[in-house]
């Protein structure tokens, strides 16, 4: 399996892991939430939100339009930062968002099987 399907089945995942949080929302946030040009949005979403209408989309149009991947990326840190008082209960989340930095970063060991 090549980076790019890696890297959708990992999204798929986040996106589930989500789901199965209660963390996955119907509706949109303003606009105006979506805009900020704070890192991950803090200023405007909660972090779940910055997932899933900010990284998640701009991640699935990066690989719907063969556009290439980011090279660095280190979603993971924040996650264990924002979930730091129930890492317990997004375990889940946190791992799949580690693999993706990984998968993305050049570090993921299984990249030589690639």
């Amino acid at each position: 399996m090549d980076q790019r399907q890696r890297a959708a089945r990992l999204l798929e995942r986040i996106e589930a892991e989500l789901n199965c949080l209660g963390l996955w929302q119907t509706h949109y946030p303003p606009a105006q939430a979506l805009e900020s040009a704070e890192p991950f949005a803090m200023d405007t979403l909660d972090f779940h939100q910055w997932l899933q209408f900010i990284m998640i989309p701009r991640m699935w149009a990066i690989l719907d339009g063969e556009h290439p991947l980011p090279q660095n990326i280190a979603v993971s840190p924040m996650a264990t930062h924002v979930y730091r008082d129930q890492l317990e209960q997004h375990d889940g989340l946190i791992a799949s968002l580690r693999e993706f930095d990984l998968l993305l970063s050049g570090t993921d060991p299984l990249a030589n099987d690639l």
